[in-house]
């Protein structure tokens, strides 16, 4: 994959010498924990760790957003062994806790990135739940009600954060971590009443300001595993639910 520094010469830029080591991550969104379930993700999470060095969670990490499913998924996270970082998701957000959500998780030793960056093992990580409004030439614009000029402007409030977050990042290569989907492709399977809903090219303009080594994103369940954006950076669908290379629930990806 595309090594990945700011295209616009943000930071330093590397200047020969030897090539990093490849890093490998395991990603996986959308695990939905519920109250009524026990350890439903510890025994995933070690395979993870034994594979990877890395594990990246795509949001919607609990079903309603509650403490007491956040406090369940960190008993799983805790002790894993390997750095933790993710953003949340819509459904992080239903019980109006996200708040408690995300320090509960960050407790557990996660990194909740939300328009940060965090680099590990010379790979910057940057973070945003990101947001909806479709894509290409079908894309929502700010026309019209002030509803709609205010669903507009949370997808670009969200794409400047990501943008923000890119331009200080430092290291030779980046991945970027979302839940809402950068372009169509990956969610193409999905019935196309909802698309719209389920991220915005918005998204992918600002990612491709950048060079990036990796994308990646859930929220759409029956969506496609792999795809690009305009500009070449490779987008993966890590949402549990999709089939991916190998046949595990998360995704292997080096950069």
């Amino acid at each position: 994959m595309t090594d990945g520094y700011p295209a616009d010469a943000v930071g330093e830029q590397p200047t020969g010498g030897e090539p990093p080591a490849r890093l490998t991550i395991a990603a996986i969104g959308d695990l939905h924990v519920r109250e009524d379930q026990a350890s439903p993700w510890r025994e995933v999470f070690a395979e993870a760790a034994r594979l990877a060095r890395v594990l990246v969670l795509c949001g919607d990490l609990t079903d309603l957003g509650r403490p007491g499913e956040a406090r369940l998924l960190a008993e799983d996270l805790r002790g894993i062994g390997i750095p933790v970082i993710g953003v949340l998701g819509n459904h992080d957000h239903e019980s109006g806790h996200a708040g408690e959500v995300r320090d509960i998780l960050r407790g557990a030793g996660m990194q909740v990135l939300d328009g940060q960056s965090v680099e590990i093992e010379g790979v910057g990580f940057v973070g945003v739940k990101g947001f909806a409004g479709g894509f290409g030439r079908h894309m929502l614009g700010s026309f019209g009600e002030a509803a709609i000029k205010q669903f507009v402007a949370e997808t670009v409030e969200e794409a400047l954060r990501l943008e923000n977050a890119m331009r200080r990042v430092r290291s030779r290569r980046a991945v970027v971590v979302l839940h809402y989907a950068p372009i169509r492709e990956t969610v193409a399977d999905e019935p196309p009443e909802i698309l719209p809903f389920l991220g915005c090219s918005r998204l992918a303009e600002t990612i491709d300001r950048f060079r990036v080594g990796a994308v990646v994103h859930g929220h759409a369940h029956r969506g496609r595993y792999e795809g690009r954006t305009p500009a070449g950076a490779p987008v993966f669908n890590v949402a549990a639910q999709i089939a991916k290379p190998g046949g595990r629930p998360f995704a292997l990806i080096e950069v």
